[in-house]
This record gives C-alpha cells, structure tokens and sequence, in this order.
C-alpha cells in the first residue's frame, strides 16, 4: 500500500509537472531543484494542485521522499460569500413577508379624480326644492246644477267683480219641478194669509163690540142719573129707579167683560201673528231655495279676481257637480312644492325658504303643510314674507332652499361620488403621492356638504370622485 500510493501521487504530480512543463519548460526545472530548500519545517502545499473533481487530497513529494496530505478548506471566501448571499435574500423575504406593505394599489392619474380640501365653516341643513308658482287665493266654478250651455258672457283671463255673470244653462225638466213648487207654496202662503185677515176682521169685530157697549154704558148711566135725581124728589117711582140702577151697573159690568175678551184676543193675536210671520218667513226662505236652482243655472263669480279657467262651449250639457273652471285672486301669490316623504316628520308650518328671482333673494314661510301623500311626496304652501316678485307669474317654477335647521359650525367636506360607493364609512386621504383609505363617520349632509364627525381633520385632503372602481384598494398611486 505505502508503495503503491506515491506511485499513484507521483503519477498525478508527473502528469500536472507535464502540463506545467508544456506551459513553462523552465518553472519545472525550478520547482525541482528548489525542492529541498523549501522542505524546512515540513511539507509545503502547493497551491493550485487541488483537483476540484476529486475529494481525495493531494499529496506533495518532498525531499525526504515522503508524501503529506493537503486537507481542503471547508469555509472558502467564495463559498462564505454564496452562503451570505442566500441568507441576506432567505432574511429578505422572511422580512417582506412579515413586515412588508401588502396593501393593494391602483395607479391613476390625478386629473381623472376629485381632490376636496376638508373646512371648518358653518353648516345648514337644507333641501333644494322646485317649487310652482300660484295665487294666494284660488275660488273653483263648479255646476251647482246640470243643464245645457245656452251664453257664455266672459272668455279666459277677463276680470270679474264678484256677482259677475260668467255663463248661463238652461234646464226645462229643473224648471218645471221649481214651478210646481213653487204653487204649492203659494198656497201655503195664501192659506196664511187668509188666516191673518180672519183675526184682523175679528179683532175689528171685538173693537167694534166694544164701542157698542161704552155707548149703552154712556146711555144708562145718563138714565140712572136723571131717575136718581127724580127718585131723590119723589117724581119717579121706585121701580123705575130700580130699573135704571139695574141696566146702568149691567152695562158697566159688560164693559169690564169686553175690555177683558179684547185684551185676551189681543195677546192671542199677538201670538198667533209672530207664528204667522215666522211662518211667512219660512216659506219665503222655501221659496228662494225653490228657485235656487233656476238662479243657479247662471253661473257667477263668487269673487274679484281673474278667470283663469273656463271649460264651457255653447251647447254642451255639463252634469251636476262638474268643475267648470276657476278665478285667481291676483292681490299676493304663493309657491306650493311636493317633498319626497323621507322628510314628512320634519317638515312643519314656520319653517324658512329662500327664493332667487331677478338676482334678488326672497323669503318664504311654510303656512300649510297637506298631510295626505300621494307617489311618495306630499305637498306644502309657502308664503312670501313682504312682497312677492313682480315678474313672477302663475304656473312659473322655480328652485327653492328650504332650510331644516338653523346654521352651526363644523367640519365640512364637499359632496361627491365617493359617497355612493362607500356610504361615508370610509375615504380616501391624500398623504403625499398616494391617496391612503382611512375609516371616517360622516353626520348631517346638504347638497353642498357632508358633516365630518370622526377621522378627518381641517385642511386635510379627500378624492371625493366616485370610487366605483376602488372598493378593494387599499392606497391609490397619484401620477401625474
């Protein structure tokens, strides 16, 4: 075995020295003769002699003739740094995987989006509301009774006087009906008055009487004194006197009788008259309720104002009840808007408006609120407070801020798309080139403004487009 070996390293030697040779003649003469003066202190290893094939030492002849193993380096510079190099990019990605930003991104470009700035300034709630333009006051023409058209004395938009004749019908069926009432209610009256006569000949009858018994009264009280007188100085008998006594008392107490019967008629008859008046007056009022109806075939203004409306032509039959067309008072108008119902409970008589017209702002004052809601709105009057527009005009609109509450201060953001989408919960704040999402608690809002109650601070600023596409993204890249 021990010959063996150097056969084989000196085999290999003699091969490399051959290649050595081949490259320089003269290195192999001097490594040979320089042998055993470099052996002092034990086997040198020459370098370059490693086979990196191999993982069998070299072994290096010296001049004692003895081989020595040359051990390989287990921790070279090369390897020390690929093992560096390995672990800096395994501690890297360890490091990106823990503590990395993993937020999604989007790029855009920022003259795609919105930027607000956040503010501190007053806030009001308020909606914008089309309001309609009408007549403070607004009297409708309805057919009281049915007939057919026969004149018509005014056109649309003339101005009547109340009482004014408008238009006139005519009803042959309606008018023979009032003349049967009315005939018998002339009977009526004419048994009344029948039954006043009777009492007022009875009362002339009773005063007649009356007369007639002061008159016998007068007779024997003239007969009494005379035979009195007589009797006293015995020219008479008794029984005359007796007699004239008789007659002359008889008389006084058919007077006393008389006066009583006619006071007592007398207050029967007052009676019987006030019933017969009110009686009277009754008819009478029955009587122009009868031909009621025949004054009603001409139909008139109820009020001054202006004819609006008028839906009549000559010869048309219009029912009973029908609307026929309507007067506008023109001294003041009113705006009359329909709300969506969302806000019903918070929408009551006094609230506050305001108006643009000609440059020019105007109050307004809700006077009526309709409680009846129709498609989901319901409708309000509102008043102006001093004077209306003088170029306003029936059936004109016009946008109306009807205020809710009044003015606060508080942190504004100005209204955008970005609502829609995220409901106010969350928004994107710019830090920089990016735009960070960051939770938020939006309050009050009008149509100019959200009120900020959490996570936003003045001066701060928002993409407040829309973020239709930016519900998963995390931070938005800002490009120019």
């Amino acid at each position: 075995m021990e010959e063996q070996e150097p056969k084989k390293d000196k085999g290999r030697v003699l091969r490399l020295n051959r290649a050595d040779v081949t490259a320089d003649p003269q290195s192999s003469s001097q490594v040979t003769s320089q042998g055993p003066a470099d052996s002092v202190g034990g086997d040198k290893p020459v370098p370059g002699f490693v086979n990196p094939g191999t993982s069998e030492p070299v072994r290096e002849t010296t001049s004692g003739g003895m081989d020595r193993k040359i051990r390989k380096k287990l921790w070279t510079p090369k390897r020390i740094i690929s093992v560096a190099a390995i672990a800096g990019f395994v501690g890297l990605v360890l490091y990106m995987a823990i503590f990395g930003d993993h937020s999604a991104r989007l790029n855009v470009q920022v003259e795609r989006i919105t930027i607000s700035e956040v503010t501190v300034g007053p806030f009001q709630e308020f909606i914008p509301q089309r309001g309609t333009v009408m007549p403070i006051q607004t009297h409708y023409l309805d057919a009281l009774e049915g007939g057919q058209v026969e004149e018509i004395y005014l056109e649309v938009g003339a101005m009547v006087e109340q009482g004014t004749p408008i238009l006139r019908m005519s009803n042959p069926t309606l008018e023979q009906t009032v003349l049967s009432q009315e005939a018998q209610l002339f009977e009526q009256i004419n048994r009344m008055e029948n039954t006043r006569l009777s009492q007022e000949i009875q009362d002339i009858q009773r005063k007649r009487d009356l007369m007639s018994i002061e008159l016998d009264l007068q007779k024997s009280d003239r007969d009494f004194r005379k035979l009195k007188a007589l009797f006293e100085h015995n020219l008479s008998s008794r029984d005359e006197f007796e007699s004239a006594k008789d007659q002359y008392e008889h008389a006084q107490k058919l007077k006393v009788f008389m006066l009583e019967t006619v006071r007592r008629d007398s207050m029967y008859r007052v009676n019987e008259l006030a019933a017969l008046q009110k009686r009277a007056h009754s008819l009478q009022l029955q009587l122009d309720d009868v031909r009621r109806p025949l004054r009603n075939l001409t139909v008139r203004a109820p009020i001054d104002g202006q004819l609006s409306q008028l839906n009549a032509e000559i010869g048309k039959l219009i029912a009973k009840g029908t609307s026929i067309g309507q007067i506008d008072v023109l001294d003041a108008y009113k705006m009359r808007a329909a709300i969506d119902e969302f806000y019903i409970t918070r929408i009551t008589a006094g609230l506050r408006g305001t108006i643009e017209i000609d440059e020019q702002t105007f109050e307004l004052i809700i006077r009526r609120v309709f409680p009846e809601v129709k498609e989901g709105q319901f409708e309000v009057d509102m008043d102006f407070k001093g004077d209306a527009p003088r170029s306003i005009r029936r059936g004109q609109t016009e946008q109306i801020r009807l205020e809710l509450d009044a003015p606060e201060e508080a942190l504004l953001l100005p209204r955008g798309g970005f609502y829609q989408t995220s409901g106010g919960n969350w928004v994107f704040v710019v830090e920089g080139d990016l735009a960070v999402r960051r939770d938020v608690r939006i309050g009050r809002q009008n149509p100019e403004y959200f009120e900020v109650l959490e996570g936003l601070a003045p001066g701060e600023r928002v993409v407040t487009s829309s973020y239709e596409n930016y519900e998963d993204i995390d931070k938005l890249v800002l490009q120019q």
